[in-house]
């Protein structure tokens, strides 16, 4: 055999040009035969005879060879040192233009031949790119899409696949490939040949590799995508079948049309039953499906209008359903269960149906079995969904009497941020409650935590929760108990941090509870506000053009506060504040100039 590869390619090199179809046809069989064989060692003497510039000159419409060279080129284009061999020796023009032809068994060659050479090959792509190749293939789709016979669904295989390796983790050819519209074309053709299984595959995959891109979802949206994916879902019965069309449905979920069409089509059915049916199993491959048919479920939940068709007014039978899903002994259905309680709870008629209606119970009871080495995600997800049932106010004292705040109190130990900063969130929300306020601002432990993690700089989102929480408790309570509280935990200094936060909300929230220190405990909290170097902040946020109103307005009012401290009055004193003042008597703000003008009576007296 060795032999006569040896002489079939001497002989292709020196007859290439003008021998008989009948030697060259031989010379070609010899070579498919050897790399039948024995692929990656035919390729390479391939590759060192230099008769692939020679297969450039045989690619033409006319020779009956045609199919046969193409093929040769998609065999050796099988090995990965191939590739970059047939782009340099100039194949990728010819080959493109052999897709105008009409021969079938041409085409399907020429396509196998350019999908090899693409295949994850930068050289190959960008050389089919230049020989816009991507636009003759999707053309041919768009004509064959309607035809059922076996040999047209071969060949619309073969270009499904070639342009999955053409474009696979490429944004730029992807994009291109959306604007020359194979979406809708894709889907059709999906329609068509569902009963196709290789086809089937290929669109399937090739949906994958577009699906991630932004602009491709917006064209899905407008095909029947959703509906012919949820139909060929259901006759699956392979997990890796079902596995494949979930990795299309996920990434396409995430807009929020489609996820009500897909709604619409009947998928939450579907995966209900696929929940239902897995739910006990200890299966691999049922727990793999389980867990991806409830993060489904809930992705579906994040659309407004997708969540509010399920919800039903709290009598669909979806939201049922998954209400079952909390007091399940499954980690991962507990999970699912309290994000999409966290999802169905975005609007304040959902949140006060769930609280009147037993939710807060079942969510307890869920962190309840999480207290001692439980499961951080479903503690995470858990206090997610109690946190927006907290956010209507009439809920806040409903979940107060029934112990959230006990609770929540109880994962004060956790070191785990994300739980941390749900956990301050949630008490956040239910404290706009004067009595919940002081309650919880009297607590040493609470507090002392608040403290620690105000200082958490590896967590910007815990740091800045545990501040505003911080602030929310004196603001709510009023309390000269909380604030002790507050300023023997040593909270004083974060309070004035606080006040130079890059968010005008943190700042404003903490001038006002300072304010309120000022004025009901200023003895007990001069020391650390002095410290804590208040006074200067205070003369640079009303010197700073850039300050908000509210910020000129909190700082003019907790100046005059400070006054009634003699160490804080002579820091004011020492600072320019008169000059800086009285240049807000003339601010646009009504309010600002009206303050600006009590402030500087209030200095000058004092001065």
């Amino acid at each position: 055999m060795a032999d006569n590869l040896s002489d079939a390619l001497k002989k292709l090199k020196i007859t290439a040009v003008d021998s008989t179809a009948d030697s060259l046809e031989g010379c070609l069989d010899c070579l498919l035969q050897a790399l039948a064989q024995n692929n990656t060692e035919t390729s390479e003497k391939i590759q060192k005879s230099g008769i692939l510039q020679v297969f450039a000159t045989l690619l033409t419409p006319q020779s009956s060879c045609t199919a046969k060279v193409a093929n040769i080129i998609a065999e050796v284009a099988k090995n990965e040192f191939m590739r970059n061999s047939c782009v340099e020796a100039g194949l990728i023009p010819p080959l493109v233009q052999l897709l105008n032809c009409k021969d079938q068994e041409v085409l399907l060659q020429t396509g196998r031949a350019l999908g090899n050479i693409c295949y994850d090959s930068h050289e190959g792509r960008s050389a089919v790119h230049h020989a816009g190749g991507a636009q003759i293939v999707i053309d041919h789709l768009k004509s064959l899409c309607t035809k059922t016979d076996p040999a047209s669904e071969k060949l619309m295989t073969v270009f499904c696949g070639m342009l999955m390796n053409y474009s696979n983790e490429n944004d730029t050819l992807q994009s291109q490939l959306i604007s020359m519209d194979v979406i809708p074309t894709l889907v059709k053709l999906l329609g068509i040949h569902c009963q196709n299984a290789a086809l089937t595959e290929m669109c399937l995959v090739a949906f994958g590799n577009l699906a991630e891109l932004e602009s491709s979802k917006e064209q899905f949206a407008y095909t029947s995508i959703a509906e012919e994916l949820v139909k060929l879902f259901k006759k699956q019965i392979e997990h890796d079948k079902k596995e494949m069309i979930f990795e299309v449905l996920a990434p396409l979920a995430e807009n929020d049309i489609i996820k009500l069409q897909l709604v619409e089509a009947g998928l939450v059915e579907c995966l209900l039953e696929i929940v239902q049916k897995t739910v006990d199993s200890d299966k691999e491959d049922d727990i793999a499906e389980l867990k991806t048919a409830s993060d489904l479920m809930v992705l579906l939940l994040l659309g407004d209008e997708s969540m509010q068709k399920l919800f039903e007014g709290g009598k669909g039978s979806v939201f049922q359903r998954v209400l079952l899903w909390i007091p399940s002994n499954n980690h991962q259905l507990q999970l699912a269960g309290a994000l999409a309680i966290a999802n169905f709870a975005r609007n304040d008629g959902n949140c006060i149906h769930m609280v009147d209606n037993g939710i807060v119970q079942k969510l307890m009871d869920l962190l309840d079995r999480h207290v001692e080495d439980g499961n951080v995600t479903v503690q995470h997800a858990a206090l997610s969904a109690l946190r927006n049932l907290a956010i209507p106010v009439v809920n806040k004292a409903k979940m107060l009497s029934a112990g959230v705040a006990e609770a929540v109190l109880k994962f004060l130990r956790s070191e785990m941020p994300p739980v941390q900063f749900k956990l301050l969130g949630t008490l956040r929300m239910l404290i706009d409650v004067q009595e919940a306020a002081e309650q919880l601002g009297k607590n040493v432990k609470l507090v002392e935590r608040l403290v620690e993690w105000c200082e958490a700089k590896d967590h910007a989102g815990v740091m800045g929760e545990s501040n505003r929480l911080l602030s929310a408790l004196i603001r709510h309570s009023k309390s000269k108990d909380v604030i002790r509280t507050i300023v023997q935990s040593g909270g004083i200094k974060h309070l004035v941090t606080m006040a130079t936060s890059e968010h005008v909300i943190m700042q404003n929230e903490a001038l006002v509870a300072l304010a309120l220190i000022a004025a009901l405990e200023l003895a007990t909290a001069e020391k650390d506000l002095e410290s804590a170097q208040l006074v200067q902040i205070l003369h640079r946020l009303l010197s700073d053009e850039r300050s908000a109103p509210e910020i000129k307005y909190n700082s003019m009012v907790l100046i005059c506060a400070l006054m009634g401290s003699e160490l804080l009055h002579k820091e004011v004193q020492s600072l320019a504040f008169l000059d800086v003042v009285s240049k807000l008597r003339s601010h646009e703000n009504k309010t600002v100039a009206q303050q600006a003008s009590l402030t500087e009576q209030r200095l000058a007296v004092e001065s």
